[in-house]
Parts: structure tokens; C-alpha cells; sequence
């Protein structure tokens, strides 16, 4: 099935490599893994797109909080919503851990509720990238406070989470391969497992 790909994240220099681009990294990868040429700027959409064997791969030049004003150029219907994936960060997950869900609420997540408005719809593919610090029982350490949330939201990476981010957004590639070819199950279950 040729599927709507969209990476999360806010556009422009100063966001590159933060936690809050973790799905627009991912989105990056999976395009130059698949041999895609450079990312276009579609006006119509304002969104980067790059398209392949996979579908179309969309990075939404808007701010974090107005992606589904670029999703719903891509996405018509609530019916459409069924091949598009979104793969955004989540503060609920820790680093190196990542999590495959459909038809879920926006679990807080700005860029995802506007992909929601936008759409009508809750009924679409998500990946989500775990953004927070590793915390006892390998669980995410709680980040409590707008401050302090947004610090670690906008945060970049720490060089010791480098090698973790990499092979994340590796695995994300394969996921988002795996959806393409086999369907949401296989996906979600190779996703899900650590």
C-alpha cells in the first residue's frame, strides 16, 4: 500500500538533533535509506516531500503545533487516515524504547492533536520515539513542569543517548517498511517488542 509518512518535528537549523524532531530524524533516515532524492517543498501542503516506493514522505515545514494543516493536504478523508503514519517523540517513553499504536488519543502530544483536528480522525498509524531519561525499571523518568518539560522536549540529545537514538530511528525504518509490506499486526508487534 503506498502510505502517507509523515515525520513530526519543527523545522529550521536550531531544532536539528533535538528530542522534539525524533520523528522528523526518523522520517530523514528512512528517505535516504531508500535512496529518495532531496526533500521538495510542496507551497500547497508547506511541507518538505520526498516520494518513493513507500508512498509519500512528508516533513511539515510548520511549527510542532500546526502539522495537520500539512497532513490534511496529504489526507482527505477520515478514510484516507488509514495509510498514514505519523512518527512523532513521546515523553512517556524512554530513550531507545518506541511503540507502535492506532486509533489512540494524542496522549498530549500538540503536533498529534493537530494532525487530529486537521483529519477528523484518531484512526491512522502512529510511531511514537521515546525522548525521556531511562528511570528505574528501565522505565521513563517523569518530567513534571511546562519549564521543565519544554527543556527536555527542546532539549538535543545527550552524547551518552546518541548511540540508543540511532539505532531507534534505525528500527522506526524497518517498522515503517514492515507496515508498508505486511500491515499494521506485524508492524506493531515488531515495533512493540524490545
Amino acid at each position: 500500500m503506498a502510505l502517507v509518512i509523515v515525520g513530526l518535528g519543527n523545522p529550521g537549523k536550531e531544532y536539528e538533533k533535538t528530542r522534539h524532531n525524533a520523528g522528523r530524524s526518523a522520517v530523514e533516515l528512512l528517505a535516504k535509506q531508500e535512496g529518495l532524492a532531496d526533500f521538495v517543498f510542496n507551497k500547497t501542503a508547506n511541507a518538505l516531500v520526498a516520494r518513493g516506493a513507500l508512498g509519500t514522505l512528508v516533513l511539515p515545514e510548520t511549527m510542532m503545533n500546526a502539522s495537520g494543516k500539512a497532513v490534511s493536504a496529504f489526507v482527505k478523508s477520515p478514510k484516507a487516515a488509514k495509510n498514514l503514519l505519523v512518527v512523532h517523540d513521546d515523553l512517556d517513553l524512554s530513550v531507545g524504547a518506541l511503540k507502535m499504536v492506532f486509533g489512540r488519543g494524542s496522549g498530549g502530544h500538540k503536533g498529534v492533536e493537530s494532525v487530529m483536528r486537521a483529519i477528523k480522525t484518531d484512526a491512522f498509524a502512529r510511531i511514537r520515539i521515546g525522548i525521556s531519561a531511562v528511570g528505574k525499571k528501565n522505565q521513563a523518568k517523569k518530567v513534571s513542569g511546562e519549564e521543565k518539560v519544554i527543556k527536555q522536549v527542546i532539549g538535543k540529545w545527550k552524547p551518552a543517548e546518541e548511540a540508543a537514538v540511532k539505532k531507534v530511528l534505525k528500527k522506526v525504518a524497518e517498522t515503517v517498511r514492515l507496515f508498508a509490506a505486511s500491515g499494521i499486526e506485524s508492524a506493531t508487534q515488531f515495533a512493540n517488542t524490545r
